[in-house]
């Protein structure tokens, strides 16, 4: 790729990808605003929401990373001008991982209860977590499957199809969560909390039918696996087992949180579910823009543009920034909106309320680390990852979130655990990629 990169390549590939992103917590969050305002149970079964949308996020981090990994050695292909080499791929990914989906559906479903009183739960909250992750949990399979479909997309610079496709299945869920939740009189029954259950699964179903039918349809890319395996499959699992050893990280953070909320009591972790949540929903809005840095830096370094890779580095750190304090400020313009939108408990919203604008401030430092690691996923830089992860996750986050459960600050101290783990995930990416990066850009 001979000519800069402009801000229009940046949006055509971001702003679908930003629609695209917003997909997961779409499903988690209307099933926490729809439950949250039941007129029976709501804050328990909010509670419960949050704990099992938790351990999903974890699942699906750790097997999802099959995006990023078949993204980044497409793209490169493509910027090598050579993708006809891995187009057998995908369908080889997209088998092993489903396959894997379904070995943890029969690990996980009978062990559901014993999985959340690790998180703390106990009486209403535990048995709500397990009807509820009992039924979720079978829309395991079709989110791996368009996750991976997805990354086949990125890889080919289209993230068009992806936002249609996810647009499709977040308007499902909200349909089908106002349906199933509070019942038709006289045609449907309410089914509550059980009723947003199966409207995500229904909506994860959809989204996996329509991803089968745009990658058949618009490209040459087969789903049906065949041996040999492809000869990058041994990267491909490489970069897997790096990504999944960070997500392990990432996630033992999200475990500690919700364990620290949920022992604070049942206000808490129903506060803790609607901020941490919103804190989801803004990670995946600049995770549009990450995926540009994902899909272009991959291409760019295919070509051995180090140049232009240099200054798409340079452009996503000013739009991140930029998106970030966005995000921040529209939060704050809607601040006490939110929180009613989730909940109608007054306890639960003072602790909301009191500890959402540190979600805010932090937004422009969680889109320089979320677009770098979207630059270092299009590198092909797994290994680096991993270890910044482990570092920030191990050194950083655990001992603080200890520490201030010590100095009893409650849901303050899970956030200001939070922030400085943000700082230790981004700081060393942009350290590393211009130490590495200038010095070729200048000798090319």
């Amino acid at each position: 790729m001979s000519t800069a990169i402009t801000l229009k390549q940046i949006n055509k590939l971001a702003i679908p990808a930003l629609i695209s992103g917003v997909s997961e917590p779409i499903l988690s969050l209307t099933d926490a605003a729809i439950i949250g305002n039941m007129e029976q149970n709501a804050t328990t079964s909010l509670a419960a929401v949050g704990i099992v949308t938790t351990f999903l996020s974890m699942l699906i981090w750790v097997l999802g990373q099959t995006r990023s990994a078949i993204s980044s050695i497409i793209s490169q292909y493509l910027g090598a001008g050579n993708v006809e080499a891995v187009k057998n791929l995908p369908a080889q990914a997209i088998f092993v991982i489903t396959t894997l989906s379904l070995v943890i559906i029969a690990i996980t479903y009978p062990l559901a209860s014993p999985i959340f009183k690790l998180y703390n739960a106990s009486g209403d909250i535990l048995n709500y977590s397990v009807d509820y992750y009992q039924i979720r949990v079978f829309g395991f399979p079709f989110t791996l499957f368009t996750i991976a479909v997805f990354g086949t997309f990125r890889g080919l610079q289209n993230t068009y199809f992806p936002m249609l496709i996810a647009i499709s299945g977040a308007l499902a869920n909200i349909i089908l969560d106002v349906v199933l939740v509070y019942g038709i009189n006289g045609f449907i029954p309410a089914m509550h909390i059980k009723g947003a259950a199966y409207a995500s699964v229904i909506a994860q179903l959809i989204m996996a039918l329509l991803s089968a039918y745009y990658l058949l349809k618009k490209t040459d890319i087969p789903l049906i696996a065949k041996l040999p395996f492809n000869p990058e499959m041994k990267r491909f699992a490489l970069m897997i087992l790096n990504l999944f050893i960070r997500t392990i990280a990432l996630n033992i953070a999200l475990y500690f949180g919700t364990s620290f909320a949920t022992k604070y009591g049942e206000s808490y972790i129903a506060a803790y579910t609607i901020a941490i949540n919103l804190w989801f929903l803004g990670a995946f809005l600049i995770d549009g823009y990450a995926s540009a840095g994902n899909i272009l830096s991959g291409k760019l370094f295919g070509a051995k543009d180090y140049k232009n890779l240099l200054e798409l580095s340079n452009k996503l750190i000013k739009y991140g920034i930029f998106v970030g304090l966005f995000i921040g400020v529209i939060g704050a313009v809607f601040y006490y909106p939110l929180g009613n939108l989730f909940s109608n408990d007054e306890a639960v919203l003072t602790e909301f309320y009191s500890v959402f604008w540190i979600v805010l401030a932090m937004q422009p430092l969680c889109a320089l680390a979320f677009i770098f690691d979207g630059v270092f996923k299009g590198l092909g830089k797994m290994k680096y990852l991993r270890n910044v992860l482990l570092f920030s996750t191990i050194v950083i986050f655990v001992p603080v979130i200890f520490w201030v459960d010590r100095l009893d600050y409650k849901l303050y101290g899970i956030f200001i655990a939070f922030t400085l783990w943000m700082i230790a995930r981004g700081l060393p990416l942009i350290i590393k990629f211009r130490k590495t990066f200038i010095p070729l850009a200048q000798n090319t």
